[in-house]
Protein backbone atom coordinates (compact mmCIF):
# COMPACT_ATOMS: atom_id res chain seq x y z
CA UNK A 1 0.00 0.00 0.00
CA UNK A 2 1.47 3.22 -0.78
CA UNK A 3 2.72 5.55 1.87
CA UNK A 4 2.20 2.20 4.08
CA UNK A 5 5.86 2.28 5.18
CA UNK A 6 5.70 6.19 6.34
CA UNK A 7 5.39 5.51 9.94
CA UNK A 8 7.63 2.71 9.92
CA UNK A 9 10.57 4.95 8.50
CA UNK A 10 10.02 7.47 10.60
CA UNK A 11 10.21 4.65 13.96
CA UNK A 12 13.73 3.25 12.27
CA UNK A 13 15.33 6.87 11.91
CA UNK A 14 14.36 7.28 15.57
CA UNK A 15 15.18 3.95 16.87
CA UNK A 16 18.70 4.83 15.08
CA UNK A 17 18.92 7.86 17.02
CA UNK A 18 18.30 6.58 20.80
CA UNK A 19 21.16 5.11 23.02
CA UNK A 20 20.27 3.91 26.72
CA UNK A 21 18.06 0.96 28.70
CA UNK A 22 16.74 -1.32 26.34
CA UNK A 23 13.13 -1.67 28.25
CA UNK A 24 12.62 2.15 27.94
CA UNK A 25 13.70 2.58 24.55
CA UNK A 26 10.83 0.37 23.52
CA UNK A 27 8.20 1.46 25.32
CA UNK A 28 9.61 5.37 24.13
CA UNK A 29 9.25 3.81 20.92
CA UNK A 30 5.79 1.74 20.89
CA UNK A 31 4.65 5.27 22.71
CA UNK A 32 5.40 7.07 19.92
CA UNK A 33 4.09 4.34 17.24
CA UNK A 34 1.01 4.26 19.01
CA UNK A 35 0.39 7.96 18.68
CA UNK A 36 1.60 8.28 14.93
CA UNK A 37 -1.31 5.35 14.44
CA UNK A 38 -3.95 6.99 15.88
CA UNK A 39 -3.26 10.56 14.14
CA UNK A 40 -2.81 8.74 10.85
CA UNK A 41 -6.01 7.07 11.37
CA UNK A 42 -7.79 10.37 12.29
CA UNK A 43 -6.29 12.06 9.22
CA UNK A 44 -7.59 8.95 6.93
CA UNK A 45 -11.41 9.21 8.52
CA UNK A 46 -10.95 12.80 7.46
CA UNK A 47 -10.63 12.10 3.60
CA UNK A 48 -7.03 11.84 3.57
CA UNK A 49 -5.01 8.77 1.37
CA UNK A 50 -2.83 6.54 3.50
CA UNK A 51 0.59 8.07 2.78
CA UNK A 52 -0.76 11.48 2.97
CA UNK A 53 -2.61 10.56 6.47
CA UNK A 54 0.71 9.24 7.57
CA UNK A 55 2.71 11.83 6.33
CA UNK A 56 0.49 14.42 8.29
CA UNK A 57 0.95 12.66 11.18
CA UNK A 58 4.62 12.28 11.21
CA UNK A 59 4.79 16.11 10.19
CA UNK A 60 3.04 17.15 13.50
CA UNK A 61 4.58 14.90 15.58
CA UNK A 62 8.03 16.47 14.98
CA UNK A 63 10.93 16.37 13.58
CA UNK A 64 12.51 12.89 14.16
CA UNK A 65 16.05 14.75 15.42
CA UNK A 66 13.95 16.45 18.24
CA UNK A 67 12.10 14.17 19.11
CA UNK A 68 14.91 12.09 19.26
CA UNK A 69 16.77 14.83 21.31
CA UNK A 70 13.88 14.60 24.22
CA UNK A 71 13.56 11.06 23.89
CA UNK A 72 17.81 11.13 24.78
CA UNK A 73 17.08 12.93 27.50
CA UNK A 74 14.68 10.40 29.24
CA UNK A 75 17.20 6.97 28.16
CA UNK A 76 19.72 8.99 29.97
CA UNK A 77 17.60 10.12 32.95
CA UNK A 78 16.26 6.04 33.15
CA UNK A 79 20.34 4.87 32.57
CA UNK A 80 20.99 7.67 35.45
CA UNK A 81 18.61 6.48 38.05
CA UNK A 82 19.92 2.58 37.25
CA UNK A 83 23.09 3.81 37.58
CA UNK A 84 22.78 4.99 41.31
CA UNK A 85 20.45 2.15 42.37
CA UNK A 86 23.48 0.22 41.23
CA UNK A 87 25.98 1.75 42.90
CA UNK A 88 23.69 1.79 46.52
CA UNK A 89 23.33 -2.08 46.38
CA UNK A 90 26.91 -3.21 44.62
CA UNK A 91 29.36 -1.50 47.00
CA UNK A 92 28.57 -2.20 50.12
CA UNK A 93 27.59 -5.83 48.76
CA UNK A 94 30.97 -6.27 47.33
CA UNK A 95 33.01 -4.59 50.50
CA UNK A 96 30.70 -7.24 53.17
CA UNK A 97 31.14 -10.41 50.79
CA UNK A 98 35.28 -9.14 50.75
CA UNK A 99 35.21 -8.98 54.61
CA UNK A 100 33.89 -12.56 54.81
CA UNK A 101 35.92 -14.29 52.15
CA UNK A 102 38.97 -12.41 54.59
CA UNK A 103 37.37 -13.48 57.94
CA UNK A 104 37.30 -17.33 56.77
CA UNK A 105 40.65 -17.65 54.82
CA UNK A 106 42.68 -15.48 57.02
CA UNK A 107 41.03 -14.75 60.10
CA UNK A 108 41.68 -11.52 62.35
CA UNK A 109 44.73 -9.01 61.41
CA UNK A 110 48.13 -10.19 62.85
CA UNK A 111 49.76 -7.99 64.73
CA UNK A 112 52.40 -5.75 63.21
CA UNK A 113 55.09 -7.29 64.45
CA UNK A 114 58.09 -5.50 66.73
CA UNK A 115 57.04 -2.01 65.60
CA UNK A 116 53.78 -2.45 67.87
CA UNK A 117 50.31 -1.21 67.05
CA UNK A 118 49.84 0.70 64.09
CA UNK A 119 50.16 4.32 63.74
CA UNK A 120 47.53 6.82 64.17
CA UNK A 121 47.62 7.65 60.41
CA UNK A 122 46.88 4.54 59.12
CA UNK A 123 43.52 3.60 61.46
CA UNK A 124 42.49 6.84 59.58
CA UNK A 125 42.97 5.25 56.05
CA UNK A 126 41.85 1.66 57.65
CA UNK A 127 38.31 3.43 59.15
CA UNK A 128 37.82 5.58 56.11
CA UNK A 129 38.36 2.47 54.28
CA UNK A 130 36.09 0.20 55.92
CA UNK A 131 33.03 3.19 55.17
CA UNK A 132 33.53 3.97 52.24
CA UNK A 133 31.75 1.23 50.47
CA UNK A 134 28.41 2.27 53.42
CA UNK A 135 29.08 5.95 52.72
CA UNK A 136 29.19 6.44 48.99
CA UNK A 137 26.04 3.94 49.15
CA UNK A 138 24.25 6.25 51.06
CA UNK A 139 25.00 9.37 49.13
CA UNK A 140 23.60 7.37 45.92
CA UNK A 141 20.47 7.26 47.95
CA UNK A 142 20.58 10.52 48.96
CA UNK A 143 20.76 11.65 45.50
CA UNK A 144 17.44 9.72 44.30
CA UNK A 145 15.11 12.15 46.29
CA UNK A 146 16.58 14.99 45.52
CA UNK A 147 16.57 14.12 42.03
CA UNK A 148 12.82 13.74 42.12
CA UNK A 149 13.01 17.43 44.01
CA UNK A 150 15.14 18.56 41.29
CA UNK A 151 12.45 17.29 38.46
CA UNK A 152 9.51 18.56 39.96
CA UNK A 153 11.03 22.34 40.00
CA UNK A 154 11.50 21.64 36.17
CA UNK A 155 15.05 21.06 35.97
CA UNK A 156 15.39 19.21 32.77
CA UNK A 157 16.23 15.33 31.77
CA UNK A 158 19.46 16.11 30.71
CA UNK A 159 20.59 17.95 33.69
CA UNK A 160 19.22 15.21 35.94
CA UNK A 161 21.03 12.65 34.09
CA UNK A 162 24.52 14.22 33.84
CA UNK A 163 23.90 14.91 37.88
CA UNK A 164 23.08 11.18 38.21
CA UNK A 165 26.34 10.72 36.26
CA UNK A 166 28.27 12.86 38.39
CA UNK A 167 27.30 11.28 41.86
CA UNK A 168 28.21 7.93 40.01
CA UNK A 169 31.25 8.53 38.98
CA UNK A 170 32.34 10.24 42.32
CA UNK A 171 30.84 7.22 44.00
CA UNK A 172 33.32 5.23 42.44
CA UNK A 173 35.99 7.39 42.62
CA UNK A 174 36.40 8.13 46.39
CA UNK A 175 36.07 4.48 46.60
CA UNK A 176 38.44 3.22 44.32
CA UNK A 177 40.57 6.25 46.05
CA UNK A 178 39.89 4.55 49.39
CA UNK A 179 41.22 1.31 48.32
CA UNK A 180 44.52 2.74 46.99
CA UNK A 181 44.86 4.26 50.11
CA UNK A 182 44.85 1.38 51.96
CA UNK A 183 46.64 -1.06 50.17
CA UNK A 184 49.68 2.03 49.69
CA UNK A 185 49.95 2.15 53.94
CA UNK A 186 49.67 -1.23 54.12
CA UNK A 187 52.89 -1.59 51.91
CA UNK A 188 54.28 1.29 53.81
CA UNK A 189 54.09 -0.68 56.63
CA UNK A 190 54.50 -4.14 56.18
CA UNK A 191 54.50 -5.02 52.82
CA UNK A 192 54.30 -8.57 53.55
CA UNK A 193 50.65 -8.08 54.37
CA UNK A 194 49.79 -7.60 50.75
CA UNK A 195 50.51 -11.25 49.45
CA UNK A 196 47.04 -13.06 50.74
CA UNK A 197 45.14 -16.50 49.65
CA UNK A 198 44.24 -17.15 46.35
CA UNK A 199 40.68 -16.83 47.79
CA UNK A 200 41.10 -13.40 48.77
CA UNK A 201 43.11 -12.29 46.15
CA UNK A 202 40.10 -13.43 43.45
CA UNK A 203 37.27 -11.51 45.83
CA UNK A 204 39.66 -8.58 45.45
CA UNK A 205 39.63 -9.01 41.85
CA UNK A 206 36.39 -9.06 41.90
CA UNK A 207 35.75 -6.16 43.27
CA UNK A 208 37.79 -4.36 41.30
CA UNK A 209 36.28 -5.32 38.35
CA UNK A 210 32.51 -4.26 40.09
CA UNK A 211 34.16 -0.72 40.57
CA UNK A 212 35.31 -0.85 36.55
CA UNK A 213 31.97 -1.57 35.91
CA UNK A 214 30.19 0.99 37.52
CA UNK A 215 32.68 3.34 36.33
CA UNK A 216 31.29 2.36 32.71
CA UNK A 217 27.81 2.78 33.73
CA UNK A 218 28.52 6.29 35.26
CA UNK A 219 30.38 7.40 32.13
CA UNK A 220 27.56 6.28 30.09
CA UNK A 221 25.07 8.47 32.12
CA UNK A 222 26.75 11.58 30.45
CA UNK A 223 27.53 9.88 26.98
CA UNK A 224 23.85 8.56 27.03
CA UNK A 225 22.61 12.56 27.66
CA UNK A 226 22.46 14.82 24.85
CA UNK A 227 24.28 17.97 24.10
Amino acid sequence: MAGAGVIDEYLAGLDRRLRGPAPVKRDLLAEAQDSLVDAAEAHAAGGLDVEQAQRRAVAEFGPVHRVARDYQGLLALAHGVRTLWTVALVLPLAHVLWELNRTFWIGAWPGFGPSGPPPDWYLVIARANDSTGWVVAGAALGALPVGRLLARRGTGTVTLARLAGAVAAAAVGVNVLATVAITVATAHLDVGRLPMSPPVVAATAVSLLIMGRLAVLARRCLVFAPV
